[in-house]
């Protein structure tokens, strides 16, 4: 019995201490070692971050032979997302490497972030430095390992071998560091995956700046051009950013390299100061925002001529336009709140591209500072955000154009109608001395003995006893009863008109000779023998007329009225309710 006990605390105590080396670990030369990246062929690219350590190089005076020299001056990085942040010192990385004994050995080194100034890269294998490569944005294009928009070299590694890649980065602007590992086949697939959404986004911003252009050049609208130029602004910064104008447009402008990201910056704020002012405040301009929004454009302006002559510094201009970046949006929130509350869709267009720019402005912020980690989305959100954003803006400029086409077309109504008001009866809507005036110009001057014009003046014989006896709203009513007759026995090219009172003018054209012209007139005597009927109310008038006929009378529209008017006076006098020419010599009758 005492054996089985000395065994069962014997099994107890050696089991106790197989869970604490599980727990514990037991030390050993392969767990000292640092964690190294596999490379496996399969896998295709690998993240350097999961395993990089690095140094700081605050007097940037260490060599590599410094840096071998002391492997316990290795540290973990303050974060693993892939950045950090803006600093004035150089900083050392070291990547640990496998090479898979089945792996062909050719695997690229990737930093996919252009905006790098130097990087000295290090293949190290047993302490020993097997090949140093220049990488980064202030070095010749030409001179690059790869040709490519980010910072890449390609290196030959013998399977089963272990490396230290020992990268030291040096830059002005902010450590973004996606560092990764490729084979070929990968970093091609990777860089073309970048290309084409690169493309597509370049083309479409290039597709919105020519389509703004020409709307400025045909219409002459002032926002177009500054949204272009905002437009304009925002693609040559993505250029940058993304490594493809070094790539393709400034290749062997080392000066544009270093200057493209403030300049494009200061671009795209003075194209949001102008636009911004002119969507919310154009027609105001004596308006304090206009004054305020206009000279921040002026600043811009004048910053980027100062840093374009390196009077202002990188860092310097990095500073200000971080700031002076949001101050048009944040100007033109209270406007566009204003506009959102009156039921404007400018306002709520405004303000939801600015909530987009701030997420995205902030999500930048992240990353800069090593807040958030470093990928596809992170890495891209700035772009998305500002494509978004013109897409947006193009928005406004729609309303805005649409608001314009309506304000234009109101005043064109208002012009008709005035229009229509100075040359319209209000009573008959007939035209008035003047409307009449107007088509007897145009129509006498196409009048041939072939194609004659009548002037006929008539006057309502009867009208004013009825206008007396039944008022004048039934004498408005007979008025326009007349008016219904008269267009009843004119042909539709006829002009009716009323002179005033009860005086009438109708002008007949194309008439095929003077007897037309009279059996027209004895037409519209005999339309007026039946009485009105004016609701309960039956009323007889007569007419008087008198005509005078273009070009064998007159040719002149004043002198066609007068004797068409003298001969309608004579037929008054003879009795009324009669048609009348006056030739200006003779006249002729028909009762």
């Amino acid at each position: 019995m005492s054996l089985s006990i000395r065994r069962a605390l014997g099994a107890w105590v050696g089991l106790c201490l197989l869970l604490a080396c599980l727990l514990v670990g037991v030390p050993s030369v392969q767990a000292a070692e640092p964690a190294a990246l596999q490379l496996r062929d399969a896998q295709g690219t690998l993240k350097a971050w999961p395993v990089l350590s690095m140094q700081t190089d605050p007097t940037r005076t260490l060599s590599i032979q410094d840096v071998l020299k002391a492997p316990d001056r290795w540290q973990e990085p303050p974060h693993r997302g892939g950045a950090l942040g803006v600093r004035p010192d150089a900083v050392w990385l070291r990547v640990p490497m496998v090479v898979d004994f089945a792996s062909q050995g050719q695997w690229a080194l990737d930093i996919d972030h252009p905006d790098l100034n130097r990087i000295d890269v290090h293949l190290v294998r047993n302490g020993a430095l097997l090949r140093h490569v220049v990488l980064g944005s202030a070095i010749e294009f030409d001179e690059r390992p790869l040709r490519t928009r980010s910072h890449a070299v390609m290196f030959e590694l013998v399977p089963g071998e272990r490396y230290d890649l020992i990268l030291r980065v040096e830059t002005r602007a902010a450590m973004i560091l996606p560092i990764s590992l490729h084979t070929p086949s990968a970093l091609l697939a990777h860089a073309v995956d970048e290309q084409m959404l690169q493309g597509v986004l370049t083309g479409l911003a290039l597709c919105l700046i020519f389509y703004s252009l020409a709307q400025w050049a045909s219409t002459r609208e002032v926002l177009f051009g500054q949204y272009a130029l905002l437009t304009a602004g925002s693609l040559l910064f993505s250029l940058h950013l993304f490594g493809i104008g070094r790539q393709y447009l400034w290749t062997d402008s080392l000066w544009f390299t270093e200057h493209a990201a403030g300049l494009s910056a200061l671009m795209a704020t003075t194209g949001s100061f102008l636009f911004i002012s002119q969507t919310l405040a154009g027609h105001l301009p004596r308006s304090r925002f206009l004054r305020w929004m206009r000279g921040g454009a002026v600043l811009c302006c004048t910053l980027a001529l100062l840093y374009a002559l390196d009077v202002l510094s990188t860092r310097v201009i990095a500073g200000v336009v971080s700031i002076l970046g949001l101050v048009p949006a944040l100007m033109g929130i209270p406007g566009a709140l204003r506009r959102t509350r009156a039921g404007d869709a400018i306002g709520s267009t405004l303000l939801t591209a600015w909530v987009v720019y701030f997420v995205a402005t902030a999500v930048v912020i992240g990353v800069i500072n090593g807040w958030m980690p470093v990928n596809f989305w992170t890495m891209h959100s700035f772009q998305f955000g500002a494509t978004l954003d013109m897409l947006l803006f193009l928005r406004v400029l729609g309303l805005r154009t649409q608001a314009v086409h309506k304000a234009a077309l109101v005043a064109s109504r208002e012009r008709d109608a005035m229009h229509s008001l100075a040359h319209t009866d209000p009573l008959t809507g007939l035209p008035n001395r003047r409307g009449l005036q107007m088509a007897l110009s145009s129509a006498l001057s196409r009048s041939t003995n072939e194609r004659m014009v009548a002037v006929y003046v008539m006057d309502l014989d009867g009208f004013k006893p009825v206008n007396d006896r039944h008022g004048h709203d039934v004498g408005d009513e007979l008025l326009v009863a007349v008016t219904r007759r008269l267009q009843g026995h004119v042909r539709q090219s006829d002009v009716i008109a009323r002179m005033g009172g009860d005086e009438f003018v109708i002008m007949a054209t194309h008439l095929q000779g003077e007897q037309q012209a009279h059996d027209l007139g004895s037409k519209l005597l005999d339309a007026f023998h039946a009485p009105f009927a004016l609701g309960s109310i039956q009323v007889q008038v007569g007419l008087t007329i008198g005509y005078a006929i273009a070009p064998i009378d007159s040719t002149d529209p004043g002198g066609l009225l007068k004797l068409a008017d003298a001969a309608m006076y004579s037929g008054k006098q003879s009795g009324k309710f009669c048609l009348r020419r006056n030739t200006g010599d003779l006249a002729l009758s028909s009762n």
